[in-house]
């Protein structure tokens, strides 16, 4: 893709929301963009627009339902983002709608289904010579930057694991809630023990130990990751992705909710997504701001001696909600760049770097650091960590 001298049209569906004003926010700070904002409350996103500063004029607001749109509410712009949702059982209308009207896309999805089956467009996207690129969030896009980063040169991986461990005073949206209810308590397929397993969703409940943050509580779930990380990586073991709640209330709450849905009574939780979100918003003033993201990997390295490594981000602030927007917003710098991906249709996995993350984890004052233990099975344990620079001016422990 050559580089762009007429500023880029973008539009971002869902700009109203939890993740789609942050990354409306980011994105306005950005030279040589031309910024639509959509939802269906077009007050909302005035009210948005007007607080929105950068290098550009004010955003477009135009009223826009993502369940009856067309190619033709879509005419004129280069790409548009779709981070509405939710994505589980999600229709293909913005995605058809973006190939007939000739734009880019990148969405922000975590449904399963959707993001897996997305190659599906691959032909007709290449046949209209559009890029587009699913699951531009904290996973896969983040998560596999950073096994890539964690596991260069290593001679195999055994297992992989990732978690995402909101803080409780973190704002939360409906969308967000309905993905988490659509598969609590039914069967979620995952690679463990080298073979596929159906285990409960919300299931597996156990405490992560978080350094400087504590412990918190995590469960299974059901998103893409499982199939992508074997996809990619082929672990021999296992790979794993966990999320859990601050509050033990809520999280065990959950955990108990799903029985009935275990038990077959109910088909699913999701129908109660509202009144969920009301009564999860009642205990706002609780727990903390602060939120963390794990990603560990182990196998063997070049020389074939076990290994084990670790990347944990911190956020604080409330500026965790930001993370699931920057690979979307690399995104929209790419494409402004001329640097964006070929037309084609995927999954966006191995298509960003730590790197592509690194300026705006600093700016939001987010931290990240890795460690490692190389030969773990034989080190001494009263060996010092050696120390690193890693991308974005943190120190890791080796």
């Amino acid at each position: 893709m050559s580089k762009r001298r007429d500023p880029l049209r973008v539009l971002i569906i869902g700009a109203s929301g939890v993740f789609g004003s942050r990354l409306a926010e980011r994105a306005s700070m950005e030279p040589g963009i031309a910024l639509t904002l959509a939802a269906r409350n077009i007050d909302k996103l005035r009210a948005l627009a007007d607080r929105l500063a950068g290098p550009n004029l004010k955003p477009d607001c135009i009223a826009l339902d993502r369940d009856t749109l067309t190619a033709l509410d879509l005419s004129g712009y280069a790409l548009v983002i779709d981070a509405a949702g939710p994505f589980q059982a999600s229709h293909m209308r913005v995605v058809e709608s973006a190939i007939a009207a000739g734009a880019n896309y990148v969405d922000l999805a975590d449904g399963r289904e959707f993001v897996c089956g997305f190659d599906r467009f691959d032909e007709v996207a290449k046949g209209a010579g559009v890029s587009l690129v699913t699951g531009a969030s904290s996973i896969p896009a983040l998560s596999h930057a950073v096994i890539d980063d964690l596991t260069a040169g290593w001679q195999t991986i055994d297992h992989l694991r990732v978690g995402i461990y909101p803080g409780n005073r973190a704002p939360r949206g409906l969308s967000v809630v309905q993905a988490i209810l659509s598969y609590v308590g039914k069967p979620v397929r995952v690679f463990r023990e080298g073979e596929w397993q159906d285990v409960p969703g919300w299931g597996q409940i156990h405490r992560e130990d978080i350094p400087d943050i504590g412990r918190r509580w995590a469960s299974v779930c059901d998103t893409p990751e499982q199939d992508l990380l074997v996809k990619r990586y082929q672990p021999r073991e296992g790979a794993e992705f966990f999320a859990g709640l601050e509050l033990s209330l809520l999280h065990l709450g959950l955990a108990a909710m799903a029985l009935p849905v275990r038990w077959g009574w109910i088909r699913s939780l999701r129908p109660i997504a509202r009144p969920m979100l009301a009564v999860a918003r009642w205990f706002l003033p609780f727990g903390s701001d602060k939120g963390a993201m794990s990603v560990q990997a182990r196998g063997s390295d070049q020389a074939g001696r076990p290994i084990e490594r670790r990347w944990l981000l911190k956020a604080d602030a409330n500026h965790g909600p930001y993370v699931p927007v920057l690979a979307a917003l690399a995104m929209i710098r790419r494409f402004r760049d001329g640097t964006g991906p070929e037309a084609g249709a995927g999954a966006c996995s191995g298509i960003l770097a730590i790197e592509d993350f690194a300026s705006d984890l600093q700016a939001l004052g987010i931290e990240y650091a890795a460690e490692a233990k190389s030969g773990f099975a034989c080190a001494p344990a009263s060996r010092p960590a050696a120390k690193r620079k890693i991308p974005g001016g943190r120190i890791a422990a080796v």
